[in-house]
């Protein structure tokens, strides 16, 4: 997406602004005064994840958002720089450019990886807190097809715009409803603005095909940073299990789980989130 030409109706875009590091162009969104926190959504997703949690987190901290590469309305510098190390090089020379500080790095999803090998490459943050945290592989022969799918889709012409062409509002509230968040109209009209823009689903698909998380899994227990890893009871994207595992990996590593809420937790009850975050971070 484009901004500002595409910003109409865009939640919070009253702190938003771009900011020129490269390789990229940023989308960020930020405010409040206090400790910083860094939030990183996941795949697919952009600043509009965060529109309930940020307004309840910037009332006592300093909050920043950013858009990931490509996705959202950060403009994508390079192509080549959507896997996760690349990703996490560039955002924290963006957090350095920024002379942020954050005390707390908050991912949803992929976002919790990104925020994970930020600290592997010298981010000093107290806290590190995974919403639904993706930091496990896809298992059987999803491990190996699910990869070569997003590949293939990334390097042939023209996929994004068909992805995009043939994105129904229909099929958007299925895919939520399929991750065990089925988010009201608002979320949903958010996401299918993201789903029909081709520059956006171009850069997710390069993620993906991009995105190899066996160096990290296999150093997570190398990590000596406090992580936080919340759960939601419902989330049929990335099972409870799999936060789970990683707990005991991480040398210094807390549980929390939800109930009643999916992938989405943090859209689906923002208030119940944000409060957890607080009480983490006392």
């Amino acid at each position: 997406m484009k901004w500002p030409q595409d910003a109409d109706g865009w939640p919070l875009r009253q702190y938003s602004r771009m900011v020129l590091h490269r390789p990229h162009r940023w989308h960020v969104q930020e405010a409040g005064t206090g400790d910083t926190l860094l939030l990183i959504h996941g795949a697919g997703g952009a600043t509009q994840s965060w529109r309930h949690l940020f307004p309840l987190l910037m009332q006592t901290y300093h909050v920043v958002a950013v858009d990931l590469p490509g996705q959202g309305f950060t403009q994508i510098g390079a192509q080549q720089r959507c896997g996760l190390d690349h990703m996490a090089e560039d955002l924290l020379s963006l957090v350095r450019h920024e002379g942020w500080q954050p005390t707390a790095l908050i991912g949803h999803s992929a976002g919790a990886a990104i925020a994970l090998r930020m600290v592997e490459l010298g981010l000093r943050p107290k806290t590190v807190i995974g919403i639904n945290a993706a930091l496990g592989n896809f298992k059987g022969v999803a491990g190996w097809l699910f990869p070569a799918m997003a590949k293939l889709l990334a390097i042939t012409p023209f996929s994004a715009s068909l992805f995009a062409g043939s994105t129904t509002r229909s099929s958007v509230k299925n895919l939520l409803a399929g991750t065990g968040s089925p988010l009201d109209e608002q979320g949903q009209a958010l996401y299918y603005r993201l789903a029909k823009d081709s520059r956006h689903v171009d850069a997710t698909l390069s993620m993906m095909a991009q995105w190899s998380l066996d160096g990290l899994l296999g150093r997570l227990s190398k990590i000596d940073t406090d992580v936080h890893l919340i759960t939601g009871t419902q989330d049929k994207a990335v099972p409870p299990e799999t936060s789970a595992d990683a707990a005991k990996k991480l040398p210094h590593a807390t549980l929390h789980s939800l109930s009643d809420v999916g992938h989405l937790a943090h859209e689906e009850n923002p208030e119940e989130v944000a409060a957890l975050i607080r009480d983490i971070l006392q």
